[in-house]
């Protein structure tokens, strides 16, 4: 039988919904038996190990990491033998990273590495030991975690991102000869690959960051003429645009002008976008959304322009990132355990809620649009603040966190959105502004900034 995409859209809905509801149940659930298993203290009663794991997962899962961690320290100090000890230990160290306590969490991730190097559990811990030193600034300590990843781990889960990352890490500590090694590394184990690509894509985007504008155009030259995109992290419209934005820095101005003009004029390709901005032409955009405006609807106007306006924000801008977060479904929840319209998580929540005219809140009031719209503009607000008003910063923030975003930020030289979106390290991440940006983009082309049609 098959199926059309009606019935394939309400049964995607359903799941959507019935993940949700079972999710806040659980959760709900834990916080019920987690109150019940207090002393007169209120200290947490000792359960067994895998109880402790069980709703020390569900908090995990949740993110209310301090909760989660009640029940993680009953495993460790009490349970060093169980089967639970290493998972206990990791998400720990992996919750501190999610906090961004980046010394918090090493400890933890290091111990796990060293303790359970057969598990995966404790190759996780190395890995993220890795990650959580690029993000205190420590490149070189992070590239040798990265390397050590390769040589105890060559088919390990990630084995991909620690070559890609020890490129990166190496290149960010000035240590561009031996970044440029391991892109050759990268090539001789990855051949043919994605993996191969994106250890070029970082050779080009280190040339660029070091204003070698020669060595940049043969980098791009060599990639178009025997990259394999499909599936890596970048594309051959990105290729293309880096070449010409190093061309123009050369002082090629002609010759960037027809590069500009053989990326393929498409309303779905943000470097498209960004060369029609370029070098005009009569763009896709305008076409496209003309003939499906309802695919670029105004919902929730009022709460949006109510807490857009105020905030310096651009209300269009907040439609693209709901367009792309929910759909404009205000009780969708996500499996990272994001809810609402803005896909709000509560932890990030927590940090704007007052401030946002909230006093109190628990995770359930995010489902409501009007608290969620609220709260998620006082964050863009922040964010733009932070980035000094580029937007693309602000969507991978939103995405990818703002200390991600910054490091990235910190990558870009010059500071172009172009450059910024070739350097943003995480796949999800990256297509995410993509598509942000993209929505717009066909947002402004429709809509006055009080979301009034265009004639």
């Amino acid at each position: 039988m098959k199926l059309t995409v009606l019935t394939l859209l309400i049964v995607s809905l359903l799941s959507i919904s019935v993940f949700s509801q079972a999710s806040d149940a659980a959760l709900r659930s834990v916080i019920e038996a987690d109150r019940a298993s207090r002393d007169d203290q209120g200290k947490l009663t000792t359960l067994a190990a895998a109880e402790h794991l069980r709703r020390g997962q569900i908090y995990f899962d949740n993110r209310q990491f301090p909760q989660s961690r009640d029940h993680f320290y009953k495993i460790i100090e009490l349970y060093p033998t169980e089967a639970q000890m290493s998972s206990a230990i990791f998400l720990t160290g992996r919750g501190y990273y999610w906090e961004r306590a980046y010394t918090r969490a090493i400890p933890y991730l290091d111990r796990v590495a060293k303790e359970y190097p057969g598990t995966k559990d404790g190759r996780e811990g190395l890995y993220f030991s890795g990650a959580c030193h690029v993000r205190l600034g420590k490149n070189a300590q992070a590239a040798k975690i990265y390397e050590q990843y390769t040589t105890m781990y060559p088919t390990g889960e990630r084995i991909d991102g620690a070559y890609i990352n020890a490129i990166d890490a190496l290149r960010e500590a000035g240590k561009y000869d031996e970044a440029n090694a391991w892109v050759d590394k990268a090539r001789t184990r990855f051949g043919g690959m994605p993996t191969e690509t994106n250890a070029l894509h970082g050779r080009l985007r280190m040339e660029i960051y070091r204003g070698r504008w020669n060595e940049a155009i043969a980098a791009a030259d060599a990639m178009l003429l025997s990259s394999k995109f499909a599936g890596s992290m970048t594309s051959m419209d990105e290729i293309k645009y880096l070449k010409a934005l190093a061309l123009e820095k050369r002082g090629s101005r002609a010759e960037a002008i027809q590069v500009y003009g053989s990326i393929p004029d498409s309303a779905t390709s943000y470097y498209s976008g960004l060369a029609t901005d370029r070098y005009p032409r009569t763009g896709s955009v305008r076409a496209i959304v003309q003939v499906s405006p309802t695919s670029f609807p105004v919902v929730f106007r009022e709460e949006i322009l109510s807490a857009a306006k105020p905030r310096n924000i651009d209300p269009r801008f907040v439609l693209a990132i709901m367009k792309q977060e929910s759909s404009f479904r205000p009780g969708v929840k996500s499996p990272s355990a994001a809810r609402g319209l803005m896909q709000l998580v509560i932890d990030t929540a927590m940090k704007y809620n007052k401030k946002a005219g909230f006093s109190s809140l628990q995770p359930d009031d995010l489902y409501d649009p009007k608290t969620n719209i609220a709260i998620a503009c006082e964050y863009i607000a922040d964010l733009k603040t932070q980035f000094g008003g580029l937007l693309e910063p602000v969507a991978a923030s939103y995405n990818g966190g703002e200390d991600n975003a910054e490091r990235w930020l910190n990558r870009s030289k010059p500071k172009d959105p172009a450059i910024f979106a070739a350097e943003v390290g995480f796949s999800e991440t990256k297509h995410y502004v993509f598509k942000v940006m993209n929505n717009y983009r066909a947002y402004r082309e429709l809509y006055d900034e009080n979301l009034v049609r265009k004639r």
